[in-house]
């Protein structure tokens, strides 16, 4: 199987990991302990990347809109990404995985904010896989904040291009996999994902396992993608 998977193109694969809550509610939990169970689960997902010809792995930590749930959760979630941080940096820098977090950075907790630094300078010289935590994190102020900058850069009177605001955004999504039953892209990576295929299971995340990861990417590689075209036509330069 691996041999099958070394044969592939390199993939970027983006995750909404949901069901954490409900996990936990459903087994007498508090909520909180599906954010540590998820933790578990991102643990093991990153581990199983490389080997499923994963190059790039965007993973959905805490949106915008979450701030909305009740004070005492959204802190679980930051602790939990500030404690996984922490906690795998050095060996995410020793398996050759660069750790970048996605997102606003001005409402973090100190603390939160330290590891998340921590983690990037550890990590930056890692290229088996770049692992992107989107931490409070918007599509929709992404792609303003990227269009911003592309209008801040063109000489007066030129329009901005979609190839211009793609290189600003950053790489498209080959495959995008939502856990816990949802099937919706939320506010994630919405210009990325424009030619995703998308992969929705019913598996709550903190179930979520390297058996899962591997059964989407197959399922991806059965796909055929046209991009708007016709089979076998390669996608053109002005898709992005």
């Amino acid at each position: 199987m691996a041999a099958y998977f070394a044969k592939q193109s390199p993939l970027h694969v983006a995750i909404v990991p949901d069901g954490n809550g409900r996990w936990a509610t459903a087994r007498g939990l508090a909520r909180t302990a599906g954010h540590r169970a998820g933790a578990e689960a991102v643990r093991r997902t990153v581990e199983a990347a490389p080997g499923l010809g994963i190059r790039t792995l965007t993973i959905h930590a805490l949106s915008c809109d979450n701030w909305q749930r009740p004070a005492a959760e959204v802190q679980a979630i930051l602790a939990c990404v500030g404690e996984f941080l922490a906690a795998e940096s050095a060996a995410a820098a020793r398996e050759g995985v660069r750790v970048s977090v996605l997102g606003r950075r001005d409402r973090l907790p100190a603390e939160v904010l330290r590891a998340v630094e921590r983690a990037e300078a550890t990590t930056a010289g890692g290229r088996r896989l770049h692992l992107r935590l989107a931490l409070d994190y918007s599509a929709r102020d992404a792609l303003v904040a990227a269009l911003t900058r592309v209008v801040a850069d063109l000489p007066r009177g030129l329009l901005p291009t979609r190839l211009g605001v793609a290189r600003a955004v950053g790489e498209d999504v080959d495959l995008l996999v939502r856990t816990g039953g949802e099937q919706r892209l939320g506010d994630f990576l919405l210009w990325e994902c424009a030619y995703a295929e998308l992969c929705f299971l019913p598996t709550p995340w903190p179930e979520f396992g390297p058996e899962h990861l591997a059964a989407a990417v197959v399922e991806f590689h059965r796909r055929e993608r046209r991009f708007g075209g016709l089979p076998g036509t390669p996608p053109s330069e002005a898709r992005a």
